[in-house]
């Protein structure tokens, strides 16, 4: 087949959506309001002050050298800020992505080797490209299947694990662990052997910390609590007294990392980076949404995946480890006034500029300074409330959020991730697979269908049943076993009105389920009815020919559905005769005539008190050639013209008392009607004027129609 090349304008045109997320800084900028630039100034100023020692913090907890923080934090809020979508989410090395990222690392090279840092650079641009292409397919869509339970199990775990990580440095202890547990065993093995100057700087950075946020709120805390713990041990030379510091960082820009195609290492980080690139979607998403709720801004989730792919690639090849959203370092950007992405630009140019000024001074910063700043970050990440709300909630929510908990601190984060995704997915293909199938009635007033409750009587002749999910093939059996469990518990029931307003989406095999209930029906003697049939779904019933099979009066409006089947397709003869319910409107000035005189009702004849024969048994009766049954059909005349077993004899039941005399005492009979109650009625009334021989045909004409045998019509 030749190939047709495309010609510029189409070119153009096909090429015009992708285009457009590279060109957005462009949209940014152009469309800039001068008013808004002196709150995007001061919410950048605070924002760095905000973004310097967490970058550093979350860098340790990855142990990576601090400036790979710094350039992680400068980089990712520029590039995330220009290309993203969100105003005032802030991209930046987070805690979550630094425990993903010191979990990746270790499959490839042990810390401190220059092995470590350059995976760090190379798993950045995976995490990147994973991220750009979702971006460019436009699946921003799908961070909508992770569950919010899965979210907060994970930040619940990762919190747990940060503290576990910065108790050693805390409590100025020094010995190798592989697993929390070795960590925790570490810790308490050599507790007695605590560093005390060590302690102290920590416990006086959290009392730091935290007096100061209950007295000045507005106070940068973390950066004035930072700076009194490195006054301290550079007054008291502490750092001689083996207190760890941080020592000096570098100055100037970024450098450009030498990250080489590594293919070993591309190999064994490919699960992390696409767990990393999924949670930091997630987490951009998830920080952009809380934002916009606020400002009521529009985001668009596919130019948010591009900015944050961009984000990375550009943080790795320029010296930075993976960086996301940072719901803290956004949440201060949005509470100090930023108005449009430039105030994210202004936090990533003042950090560059606090990274060149103050580098000396981390030579004092001690380290158990920010081991005590990243403790009170985990008890920060743990989410009290919403756990709490979420264990009074669902249960599969419940279990989500302590899966994906557990798992984050017992085993691999990328298989913690996957694992609360992956049961949350699961447990949504289980809901799915179960849609609510439940028979419902008209309610005291008529006015719309509610729940039958257990017990409720209801109209013998039809069922209404409601279907509430999407006929597809995971859940067409169990939505089939309901439909034919209820028929097989309600054998008077010859006709089924389906009410579908539930049901948004239908394949092939909801219509081979449809096929099959109504198939049951009309074996029968009756039919399947629908109401409230949904457009995608009836226009797949019209292609597939289901429509036409059924036929369009059988697709009922709901405010007439009962009132048609009532008048045009339902027995009166059964209405009056054999039931007691007024089930619907059109039942409540309908003449009852259960309780005829010297007739029992049915609610008078005790269980197991008259003998029922099958309809088997009696159609061998009726082919023997001596004793055969009389057989005595109590229905109406109407009915009994419509169709009668052969031979039988018409004695309306409300004339039975009046042919008693005319009835034979020493040959068997058997009554019938359309479902048993008249007849089982009739049969009882002659047992108790001491007829013996005296049977009912059980399950009525209706069972008798649907084994197939003959019956006499006009």
């Amino acid at each position: 087949m030749p190939v047709i090349p495309l010609s510029q304008p189409n070119l153009e045109v096909a090429l015009r959506p992708i285009l457009r997320y590279f060109v957005h800084p462009v949209l940014v900028l152009s469309r800039y309001e001068r008013r808004n630039l002196q709150p995007d100034l001061l919410a950048g100023v605070t924002g760095a002050m905000t973004l310097l020692p967490q970058a550093i913090a979350f860098s340790l907890i990855a142990e990576l050298p601090p400036q790979m923080g710094l350039y992680g934090a400068i980089v990712g809020a520029i590039i995330g800020a220009l290309w993203g979508s969100s105003n005032q989410t802030l991209t930046a090395p987070t805690n979550t992505t630094s425990l993903l990222v010191l979990s990746a690392l270790l499959t490839v090279a042990q810390p401190d080797s220059p092995d470590f840092l350059v995976a760090a650079g190379l798993l950045a641009v995976m995490v990147g490209i994973f991220q750009l292409l979702m971006g460019l397919i436009r699946a921003g869509a799908l961070v909508n299947f992770v569950s919010h339970s899965v979210i907060v199990g994970f930040a619940s775990g990762a919190a747990v694990l940060i503290a576990i990580q910065q108790l050693p440095h805390f409590l100025g202890e020094d010995f190798q662990s592989h697993s929390p547990l070795e960590t925790l065993q570490g810790v308490v093995t050599h507790l007695p052997a605590a560093h005390g100057p060590t302690v102290a700087i920590g416990l006086g950075t959290i009392i730091t910390v935290t007096l100061l946020r209950r007295v000045k709120p507005g106070l940068p805390a973390t950066p004035l609590a930072l700076v009194i713990a490195s006054a301290v041990v550079f007054l008291l030379k502490l750092d001689r007294a083996g207190v760890g510091v941080l020592g000096q960082l570098p100055r100037g820009l970024p450098p450009l990392a030498n990250v080489p195609l590594r293919l070993d290492f591309i190999a064994r980080l490919s699960t992390s980076a696409l767990t990393l690139g999924a949670i930091g979607l997630v987490q951009a998403a998830a920080v952009g949404r809380s934002l916009a709720s606020q400002t009521g801004q529009r985001l668009d989730s596919n130019q948010e995946f591009v900015g944050q792919g961009l984000a990375n690639i550009a943080v790795g090849l320029f010296s930075g480890y993976p960086c996301a959203g940072s719901f803290s370092a956004s949440a201060v950007n949005f509470k100090n006034g930023a108005k449009t992405p430039v105030a994210a630009v202004t936090t990533g140019v003042l950090v560059l500029i606090a990274l060149s000024i103050l580098a000396p001074l981390a030579a004092y910063l001690p380290r158990a300074a920010l081991s005590g700043v990243l403790l009170l970050t985990a008890y920060g990440m743990i989410d009290w409330p919403e756990i709490a709300r979420i264990g009074k909630g669902a249960h599969a929510d419940a279990l989500i959020m302590v899966v994906t908990l557990l798992s984050t601190v017992f085993l691999k984060l990328e298989f913690a991730v996957l694992a609360g995704i992956l049961l949350s997915f699961t447990l949504y293909i289980l809901r799915t697979a179960m849609p609510q199938v439940y028979p419902v009635l008209p309610n005291e007033k008529f006015t719309h269908l509610v729940a039958q409750a257990p017990g409720a009587p209801g109209c013998p002749q039809l069922g209404l049943i409601k279907i509430s999910g999407d006929l597809y093939f995971g859940a067409v059996n169990n939505v089939e076993e309901k439909l034919l469990n209820y028929l097989a518990d309600h054998p008077d029931h010859r006709f089924l009105l389906l009410r579908m307003q539930g049901v948004n989406n239908c394949d092939i095999n909801g219509i081979f389920m449809l096929e099959t209930i109504r198939a049951t029906c009309l074996r029968r003697g009756g039919d399947l009815y629908l109401m409230k049939v949904q457009q995608p779904v009836r226009a797949l019933m019209q292609s597939t020919g289901f429509y036409q099979q059924l036929g369009e009066d059988h697709f009922l409006p709901e405010d007439a559905a009962i009132s048609h089947l009532f008048y045009h397709v339902l027995n009166p003869a059964i209405c009056i005769y054999e039931c007691e319910a007024r089930a619907f409107l059109e039942c409540q000035n309908l003449p009852k005539r259960i309780r005829l005189q010297n007739i029992p009702a049915p609610s008078d004849i005790p269980a197991g008190s008259v003998a029922a024969i099958s309809r088997r048994a009696l159609r061998s009766q009726l082919q023997e050639l001596g004793n055969r049954p009389v057989v005595i059909d109590v229905r109406q005349p109407r009915e009994f013209q419509r169709g009668h077993i052969p031979g039988a004899r018409p004695i309306p039941l409300p004339d039975l008392p009046f042919h008693l005399v005319d009835l034979p005492r020493d040959c068997p009979i058997t009554f019938v009607c359309q479902s048993g109650q008249r007849s089982q009625r009739a049969a009882h009334l002659l047992k108790r004027n001491g007829w013996i021989n005296v049977t009912f045909l059980q399950g009525g004409l209706l069972a008798w129609q649907a084994a197939g045998f003959f019956e006499v019509t006009g």
